[in-house]
């Protein structure tokens, strides 16, 4: 029997070693700074975030999944949480009554504005203050790579977003 593994070299190793690390720390880093600052995690924080960048602030539920980069029974479960606290709302889809839609409420927006600046200092703390424009680049292209694999049929919208188009929080008071 013949070993057929491509086994990884040194410097891939290396790279893998550290994007496993970075891949580990992070969502906890986001996390803390999110569960101290607003009570939320930074899944919450993605969903609601989703949905206030929606001009009508109301997505279905699958186009939803589709954004934060998680399955539909994920997302339900998160849906259920934030609900119960009054961040959204879920209502039959008036197009399709098989469907399901969220809408973010005012105290949801409220939350999100409290929350966006602590959440955007964490980012730039921990990873784009860290980057040259060159790395932050090459990380954008790295990333792509990487989910065009994961994500062949770009079922996430992380997976086409296109670099001069990423999305942008607009002003959530405004």
């Amino acid at each position: 029997m013949t070993d057929d593994t491509k086994w990884l070299s040194t410097e891939e190793s290396a790279a893998w070693v550290r994007l496993i690390a970075v891949a580990e720390l992070l969502p906890g880093a986001l996390d803390t700074q999110l569960l101290r600052d607003a009570g939320i995690t930074h899944f919450e924080y993605v969903a609601l975030m989703a949905l206030a960048d929606e001009p009508g602030r109301t997505l279905r539920m699958t186009e939803l999944a589709s954004r934060t980069n998680a399955t539909l029974p994920r997302l339900s479960h998160v849906a259920r949480r934030l609900e119960e606290r009054g961040l959204i709302r879920r209502f039959p889809c008036p197009e399709d009554r098989r469907a399901t839609n969220a809408t973010i409420t005012e105290a949801g927006l409220d939350l999100m504005a409290a929350a966006a600046p602590g959440h955007v200092g964490t980012v730039r703390a921990n990873v784009l203050d860290a980057l040259t424009p060159e790395q932050l680049e090459q990380l954008y292209v790295i990333a792509g790579a990487v989910l065009s694999k994961l994500d062949p049929d770009e079922r996430l919208s992380a997976t086409s977003c296109q670099y001069s188009e990423g999305p942008v929080a607009r002003e959530l008071a405004g």
